[in-house]
């Protein structure tokens, strides 16, 4: 018995750590929703999460810092960070962290001193979608004329100032870029494209009740086995404890009976 006990105590702790410690997801947005700033703009990145006791946190690498936390560079606020000036060197990439070390996908903010951006998705844009990009100066008017480039070449030049590329493919990823007459150029920004999702996703506004589910059954299967550790190791205690009394049971009679010889 007390073989089986001791056998079956590792895997049951290795199941509760397997349960207990599973990664939970969380990804970044941004507010406002481009991969580019004018310099002295507000900016607030949030790390939309599944489980908050993960505890996620915003950390950047920049030519200024590496891995550092909001608190150094922002204004924390639980799983939210807000910059409300953002210069040159908060140019870089930005993700979430969890306590146990899991993140999120990085994003690449850059901010522009210059007088033109490029408003382009900070996400990667899904397969078969419509993305349109801004060309933006910083002073009023800002829908001007401009030359949209892609790896170094010229698309085309919108009268309006923006351009729609309409159900984007795979080969529509790369380096975008536009420039503006008597205003200048915009920094570069990479524009990722993601294939479509196999399955349905669950509405946003709301936890799908599946989700709720799983995690109540979660839950009751972690306190089960915690329940049937303890039990087993209760047990293991009390049969070594059973076993130490009986072997003393026996030294008393043989103790009296070597006496009495």
């Amino acid at each position: 018995m007390e073989r089986t006990l001791l056998l079956l105590l590792p895997l049951l702790l290795c199941l509760i750590t397997a349960l207990c410690c599973r990664h939970t997801q969380a990804h970044l947005s941004v507010s406002p929703s481009s991969s580019q700033f004018f310099s002295w703009t507000s900016v607030s990145l949030s790390c939309e999460e599944d489980d908050s006791a993960a505890g996620w946190t915003l950390k950047r690498n920049t030519t200024k810092d590496n891995r550092t936390e909001c608190v150094h560079w922002g204004k924390p606020d639980e799983s939210s960070c807000n910059i409300s000036y953002v210069v040159p060197w908060d140019s870089g990439v930005y993700w979430c962290e969890s306590r146990e070390g899991s993140t999120s996908s990085i994003i690449n903010i850059t901010v522009s001193g210059g007088s033109v951006i490029l408003q382009s998705p900070v996400l990667p844009v899904m397969e078969g979608h419509d993305v349109t990009l801004h060309c933006q100066t910083k002073s009023p008017p800002s829908k001007l004329p401009a030359d949209f480039y892609k790896d170094g070449s010229l698309i085309r030049t919108e009268p309006t100032g923006h351009m729609t590329i309409h159900h984007v493919t795979k080969s529509d990823e790369g380096l975008y870029k536009c420039h503006i007459s008597s205003h200048g150029e915009s920094p570069p920004s990479w524009i990722s494209v993601t294939g479509k999702p196999t399955a349905t996703a669950p509405p946003t506004n709301r936890a799908p009740p599946h989700a709720l589910v799983s995690r109540l059954v979660l839950h009751l299967v972690v306190f089960c086995l915690y329940f049937i550790c303890t039990v087993l190791m209760v047990s293991l205690y009390r049969h070594r404890l059973t076993e130490t009394y009986l072997s003393d049971s026996m030294e008393i009679p043989l103790n009296i009976q070597l006496r009495m010889d």
